[in-house]
C-alpha cells in the first residue's frame, strides 16, 4: 500500500490475504486516528487548556505525521499540526497574563480577608459582641480557605506574610476573648456565692410569715445588686428566691383573708355613716353641717379598719362630704372677713363717686349737644354700675 507526497509515492505497509479495498479502509483509519489526535489538540487550546501541556503534545506529535503509516493528507495535517504550534506562543503569553491577574486577584483576596480581621482584632475588645465577632472571624477563615481552593496558588512569601497577619489578628481576638469570659466567669461566681447567701437568708425568714416582707423587700433590692451569675444559676437561685418569697406573700394573703372577714362587720357601719353624711353635700347652714360631720367623723374613727380593697372608696367618698363642709365656711368667711368687707365698701364708694361724676359730664354734653361725648359718659355709666352689681 503506497501514499502520494509532494515528492512521490510512498510505501505505508502491506496487508496480506485482504482486497484493495478492505486495505486502503485500513490505512485511510489510521491517518483518520492521527486526525483526531491533531483535532483534539485544537479543541483543547480552544477550550482553555494550558498552552503548555498543548505545545508538549504537539512536538511529541509532529515528527509521526510526516512518516505515519497512513493514507490521507498527510501534507495537509502536518500544516494544521504546524498552524495550531504557531499559534501557541500568543496563547501562552495571554495565558500568562489571565494567570498572572488571577494570581494579583487572589493577593489582593486574601489581604482583603486579612485587612478585615485585623480590623476586628484592632476594636475594643472589651466591649465587644463575642457572639457576632467570633461569627465574623469564622466566615473570613471560611473565606480563606475557599480562596485557597477556587484561586491560583499565590506565591509562597507572600502567603506565608498574610498567614502570619491573619494569624496574628485571630489570636489577638482570642486572647481578648478569652480573657473576657474568665473575668465573666470570675463575675459570676462572686454573684452567684452573694445570691446563695441571699437565697439562704430569704428561706430563714419563712417562720416570720408576712411580718419579714420588709426584710425579704431589702433583699430583693440586695439580689437586684448583687449582678448575674449566668443563666442556668440564676434561674435555679431565682425560682428558690421567689419561693421564699411566695410564702412570706401567701402568708400575708391568708392574714388579709382572715381580717377582711372581720372588718366586713366594720364596713357595713362605715357605709351606713356615708349615707348618712353624703346629704351634707347640698347642706346651706355651715354650722350644722360642721357639727353633724364632727360627729360623723368622730364615730368614723371609733369603728376601725375595712377590708383593704374597700378602704380607698369609702375614704374617698367621706373626703368628698368633708370638702364640701369646708367650702361652706371659706365662702362664708369670705363674704364676713372684716377687711373683705372694708376694701368692698370703700371701692362701691369709689364706683358711686365715678357714677355720679360721669352723670355730671352726660348731662353736659346733652346740654352742649356733644353726641360722642354722650355716648362716653353713658358708657362709663354703665360699667361703673356693673362693678358695683357685682359687689352685691
Amino acid at each position: 500500500m503506497y501514499v502520494r507526497e509532494a515528492d512521490g509515492e510512498r510505501a505505508v505497509g502491506q496487508y496480506p490475504g485482504a482486497t484493495p479495498e478492505e486495505a486502503l479502509a485500513y490505512y485511510t483509519r489510521k491517518f483518520t486516528e492521527l486526525e483526531g489526535q491533531v483535532g483534539l489538540l485544537e479543541q483543547r487550546l480552544r477550550g482553555g487548556a494550558p498552552a503548555q501541556d498543548v505545545a508538549k503534545a504537539v512536538a511529541a506529535l509532529a515528527p509521526s505525521i510526516p512518516t505515519a503509516n497512513a493514507v490521507g493528507d498527510l501534507q495537509g495535517l502536518a500544516e494544521r499540526l504546524g498552524r495550531l504550534s504557531a499559534t501557541l506562543g500568543e496563547a501562552t503569553e495571554k495565558q500568562s497574563a489571565q494567570t498572572q491577574q488571577a494570581i494579583a486577584d487572589a493577593l489582593a483576596e486574601r489581604e482583603a480577608i486579612v485587612a478585615e480581621a485585623e480590623t476586628l482584632a484592632a476594636q475594643d475588645l472589651s466591649k465587644a459582641q463575642w457572639k457576632q465577632l467570633s461569627g465574623q472571624l469564622d466566615a473570613l477563615f471560611a473565606r480563606w480557605q475557599a480562596a485557597q481552593h477556587a484561586t491560583p496558588r499565590i506565591p509562597k512569601k507572600d502567603g506565608d506574610e498574610l498567614w502570619r497577619r491573619f494569624r496574628a489578628a485571630r489570636s489577638t481576638i482570642e486572647s481578648g476573648r478569652k480573657a473576657f469570659f474568665a473575668e465573666l466567669d470570675s463575675v459570676h461566681r462572686d454573684a452567684r456565692t452573694r445570691k446563695q447567701s441571699l437565697v439562704e437568708r430569704a428561706e430563714a425568714l419563712a417562720s416570720r410569715g408576712a411580718d419579714a416582707i420588709p426584710d425579704y423587700r431589702r433583699l430583693l433590692d440586695d439580689w437586684k445588686a448583687a449582678g448575674r451569675a449566668g443563666k442556668k444559676v440564676d434561674d435555679a437561685l431565682w425560682a428558690r428566691f421567689k419561693a421564699a418569697g411566695d410564702v412570706l406573700y401567701g402568708a400575708k394573703a391568708e392574714a388579709d383573708a382572715i381580717e377582711d372577714v372581720e372588718f366586713s362587720a366594720n364596713l357595713e357601719k362605715k357605709l351606713a355613716l356615708l349615707a348618712e353624711a353624703e346629704p351634707l353635700l347640698t347642706a346651706t347652714d355651715r354650722g350644722a353641717a360642721r357639727t353633724a360631720l364632727s360627729a360623723i367623723q368622730r364615730r368614723w374613727d371609733e369603728i376601725g379598719k375595712v377590708p383593704r380593697d374597700q378602704v380607698r372608696v369609702i375614704e374617698d367618698r367621706l373626703r368628698k362630704v368633708e370638702t364640701a363642709v369646708r367650702k361652706l365656711e371659706d365662702d362664708h368667711w369670705n363674704r364676713t372677713d372684716p377687711e373683705k368687707q372694708a376694701r368692698s365698701q370703700g371701692f362701691a364708694e369709689k364706683l358711686a363717686q365715678a357714677i355720679a361724676k360721669a352723670e355730671d359730664e352726660l348731662a353736659a354734653a346733652k346740654k352742649a349737644g356733644d353726641k360722642a361725648g354722650v355716648k362716653k359718659a353713658e358708657e362709663s355709666i354703665a360699667a361703673q354700675k356693673a362693678w358695683l352689681d357685682a359687689l352685691g
